[in-house]
């Protein structure tokens, strides 16, 4: 028989407190990002399985949450989406259980044990899956929703940020302090949210009359989904909307290793408002996301679908805010 994983067990893998474990399990304070995705990580690996408010009081509805290895292996804007949706659930009496689905799992459409074993009444898609995996996964029958992508082969009911809108407006506001030279930096074909946030600011190009250079738009991952080092182009630009901010920071401090300042010299911007943003030096302009809207509308959605009622809309797209900070 398998021996029971404990936090304890987690703990001492990591060097860390049980306390901290505790603590980056539940979503709460207390933790830092980088710390609560090496816990979660931990525990997905070692297959300990999180106590449930089901669990403890029977009847009780629960959900179930899968996303892709990618998105959590050091993506703070997820852990925080993540945990804006577990408080949301909590708030609704609704249990949660998480499964990082890793790339060979998700090549193989290995489904979650929750899901094969009937444990959860609900799905939480959060961010882009294969396409193969979310078909097979919605084949069990169960009610779902897509939070932060879409696919346009399925369909399905999904909550997004204003991607489109959101680029574009960005776009403009670097349009209007003088750059005419505008560089994307993002793996169209990477996710929905990139491509809708590439077509963005294509629009506002368009509208200015300026060029669309494909030399201009610059890859920041590999096929798999995986950060790449920033390559600059060899005529440079005069400004860089990059699809997040963690990209915006890596393109400033590519910048300022080549000698570039930044916004002196060249322009940068990026999108989420969330940790690089601020920890960047000079600060990013960017685009807010509203997670905890984004959070509330998806559970609610759920929720009427359990319940068997229509969503209030198949999709619902979350406004954000312009933010400007020094970067630009």
């Amino acid at each position: 028989m398998a021996k029971t994983v404990r936090m304890s067990d987690i703990a001492k893998r990591l060097g860390v407190s049980t306390v901290s474990v505790s603590k980056g399990l539940a979503g709460k304070d207390g933790v830092s990002e980088e710390l609560r995705a090496r816990i979660l990580a931990a525990a997905q690996e070692m297959g300990y399985q999180m106590p449930t408010r089901a669990q403890q009081h029977s009847g009780g509805k629960s959900i179930g949450i899968v996303v892709a290895d990618r998105f959590f292996n050091e993506n703070a804007f997820y852990y925080s989406l993540y945990r804006c949706v577990l408080n949301c659930a909590a708030a609704a009496d609704l249990s949660v259980l998480m499964e990082i689905v890793f790339p060979q799992a998700e090549k193989n459409c290995t489904m979650p044990t929750f899901l094969v074993n009937h444990k959860v009444d609900g799905l939480i898609f959060m961010g882009e899956i294969d396409r193969r995996y979310l078909a097979a996964a919605i084949q069990h029958g169960l009610p779902f929703m897509l939070l932060d992508f879409y696919d346009d082969a399925i369909a399905a009911d999904c909550v997004l940020s204003d991607n489109t809108s959101g680029s574009y407006m960005i776009t403009e506001h670097l349009i209007e302090t003088g750059r005419r030279n505008i560089a994307f930096v993002g793996s169209v074909l990477s996710t929905s949210s990139i491509m809708d946030r590439y077509l963005g600011y294509v629009k506002a190009l368009l509208r200015a009359r300026l060029p669309v250079r494909p030399d201009w738009l610059i890859e920041d991952r590999d096929s798999r989904g995986i950060f790449i080092p920033i390559t600059l182009p060899v005529e440079m630009p005069d400004a860089f909307v990059c699809n997040c901010d963690e990209v915006a920071f890596n393109v400033v401090e590519t910048l300022k290793r080549r000698g570039y300042r930044v916004p002196q010299d060249v322009a940068v911007t990026g999108y989420d408002d969330f940790r690089y943003s601020t920890i960047c030096n000079p600060p990013l302009t960017t685009h807010r996301v509203d997670v905890e809207a984004m959070a509330r509308t998806v559970v609610a959605q759920l929720c009427r679908k359990m319940a068997h009622k229509q969503p209030l809309a198949p999709t619902v797209v979350i406004p954000g805010a312009f933010v400007r900070r020094e970067s630009t």
